[in-house]
């Protein structure tokens, strides 16, 4: 008899624990949960924790109660002035209202949800992006847009039992299209920019350069101006130095300049010169010209001359050997190589020319008684 009670009470058993565990439902700190009888609502629970139901009649339907996303696509919108721009936002939400959310989505749950949200927040974008030039939508701050977006977008979203928490603009970009005009045209900015420093810098080191040129001819010019006259001033001197000693003796004049002229024509390389030996030409060659000369006079030594004054003096203040400075001046009067800022090198009194000799002239014969 115990035995077939037990038999029994066991399906009994199983029954009620099946009805039991059909009875009861979990409701997680993530979610919220409807319940439904025959599709109507008959309960809310909102808060964790365990719940019952009945069994076989009610059904349990849980939604997400965090804060979810939506990513928008990007999207082309004509700002106030007419400038095209390529535009993607991103949206928070949250189910406030389950009951409402429930019967505005039917069975479609989040996602049927996000696809109804996706043009609200899309037409909210458009239309406020559309009220405003596009300098405020590419600005930094752009704070007070998104505030609107969002609260357009909550208006329109709150029959949908869920609330727009917040909405941002992710990117805010020209078209492709507008990317390249906009490139070209910076590219053609800058590339004006460098052509006008290139010039800039071109006619700088131009002014640089002529100034440089010019500071070159002006010294150049000074430094052969000044060259020139010492270079005048010394060949005068030389000429007069050449003077004083041809002067000497004309007859040793003629000789040396013969003998250059010798040097020059009578070389190997020259062409051959056909003349008379009997020219004067070659008077030297034939004869020395001793018997024409006009040699130095031997001085007198110091013991039988008497030297006057001044030449006392000279003689007191210079040592042997020294230097004597020259005594030829330009036609002013100056000193040669004064007007250049030269100072000529003093001759030694070695090369100095010595005094000339009165010619003797003989005393004329007297008359025959």
């Amino acid at each position: 008899m115990n035995r077939v009670i037990s038999l029994l009470a066991l399906p009994f058993l199983v029954v009620v624990a099946v009805l039991v565990v059909s009875a009861l439902y979990i409701v997680d700190v993530r979610e919220k949960a409807l319940v439904l009888r025959f599709g109507e609502v008959v309960e809310v629970r909102e808060e964790p924790g365990l719940g019952i139901k009945v069994p076989f009649l009610d059904n349990v339907v849980k939604y997400d109660a965090r804060i979810l996303g939506l990513p928008t696509p990007p999207m082309e919108v004509t700002p106030l002035d007419d400038r095209r721009l390529v535009v993607d936002a991103f949206a928070r939400w949250q189910i406030t209202d389950v009951v409402q959310f429930r019967r505005a989505v039917g069975s479609g749950g989040i996602e049927f949800a996000q696809r109804r949200l996706e043009p609200i927040v899309t037409n909210a974008i458009r239309q406020v992006l559309g009220s405003v030039p596009s300098t405020t939508v590419l600005s930094d701050d752009r704070t007070p847009l998104m505030n609107r977006i969002r609260d357009l977008s909550r208006d329109d979203a709150r029959d949908l039992g869920i609330r727009v928490i917040d909405v941002r603009l992710t990117r805010t970009d020209l078209p492709e299209q507008n990317l390249t005009a906009t490139y070209a045209r910076m590219r053609a900015e800058r590339e004006r920019e460098a052509a006008d420093e290139i010039a800039r810098g071109g006619e700088a080191a131009q002014r640089v350069r002529a100034a440089a040129d010019r500071t070159v001819v002006e010294l150049t010019s000074e430094a052969r101006k000044r060259a020139e006259v010492v270079r005048g001033e010394a060949d005068a001197r030389r000429n007069a130095i050449y003077a004083g000693a041809f002067g000497r003796d004309p007859e040793f004049f003629a000789f040396t300049r013969s003998m250059t002229s010798y040097e020059r024509a009578l070389r190997g390389e020259n062409s051959s010169l056909v003349i008379q030996p009997q020219g004067e030409f070659f008077d030297y060659l034939r004869n020395d010209g001793a018997d024409r000369a006009n040699p130095v006079p031997v001085p007198q030594p110091a013991s039988d001359a008497t030297p006057s004054d001044d030449e006392s003096e000279t003689q007191g203040a210079l040592e042997p050997g020294e230097a004597v400075a020259p005594a030829e001046t330009t036609r002013e009067g100056e000193p040669l190589g004064a007007g250049a800022g030269v100072t000529l090198t003093p001759l030694p009194e070695s090369l100095a020319a010595p005094p000339q000799e009165e010619p003797v002239v003989p005393p004329a014969p007297l008359p025959a008684d």
